[in-house]
């Protein structure tokens, strides 16, 4: 099948689809000039992503994991949705129930204008309680800017007395069981699942497409190059979200 004639039958289908549901990662937000903290360009003053996004370190040394952040906040501060963004964004006016699910903190997708979003990682403009008093803030590139908070030693304080921490799911750590399990739901009961520009190697996330299959759903790869779900995927258009997306969109 071309890449058109694939194209074409994912849109006929999608059509007859009433729960769609989406899949992002590192892919979709590269296409906006978020770079890549992991790999061999994530090094950052002699420093890994795995040795400073740990629950160690912030114990150790969390003004220096709070440095690390603002640097990577000043990173992507500048950074737009693209169009891939901004259609997965409209799909939800096509099919109320979609649900996004990211991998992506840089909250691009919120930004796009995505409501029924689901952050499986968490977000780097939030802070919450490292003490565990449930509070969680919007921040600045600076990590400022948050209401009765005030930097220690580089570390925003929480009203409550305690350090923040990003808002984020951290090496060793478990995902949110909320949000773990309305993803699982959500995948088990929907009819089409887009797999969007992520490696497919990051568990528990890669684990959808397996089990939205198991329950019926068409499996939908969009990406630039083949990953561990290409194989199994009933279509792959190949190519960068923002190019593919718009153009299934105009199908529709």
């Amino acid at each position: 099948m071309s890449d058109t004639d694939a194209l074409r039958e994912v849109a006929r289908r999608l059509r007859a689809a009433t729960r769609v549901m989406a899949l992002t990662g590192a892919g979709i937000s590269a296409e906006s000039g978020v770079p890549t903290f992991r790999g061999p360009d994530g090094l950052w003053r002699n420093f890994r992503a795995t040795d400073l996004a740990t629950p160690g370190a912030f114990a150790r040394d969390p003004a220096l994991v709070w440095e690390w952040y603002r640097w990577r906040r000043s990173r992507i501060r500048d950074a737009r949705p693209n169009p891939g963004h901004l259609v997965l964004a409209r799909f939800e006016r096509r099919w109320p129930a979609l649900t996004l699910a990211t991998q992506n903190v840089d909250g691009l997708h919120t930004q796009a204008g995505s409501r029924r979003l689901l952050e499986l990682h968490g977000n780097i403009w939030r802070a919450r309680c490292a003490a565990r008093c449930g509070r969680t803030v919007i921040q600045d590139v600076d990590g400022a800017a948050a209401p009765g908070t005030a930097p220690d030693a580089g570390v925003p304080l929480c009203a409550c007395g305690g350090w923040m921490r990003p808002d984020i799911v951290w090496f060793g750590e478990a995902l949110d069981d909320g949000i773990l399990s309305r993803t699982l739901d959500e995948a088990a009961a929907s009819d089409a699942l887009l797999v969007v520009g992520t490696s497919s190697v990051v568990y528990p996330a890669a684990a959808l497409p397996g089990l939205a299959r198991q329950h019926g759903a068409m499996i939908v790869e969009v990406n630039v190059e083949d990953t561990p779900l290409t194989g199994a995927a009933d279509f792959v258009l190949r190519g960068p979200a923002g190019e593919v997306l718009p153009a299934l969109e105009a199908l529709l």
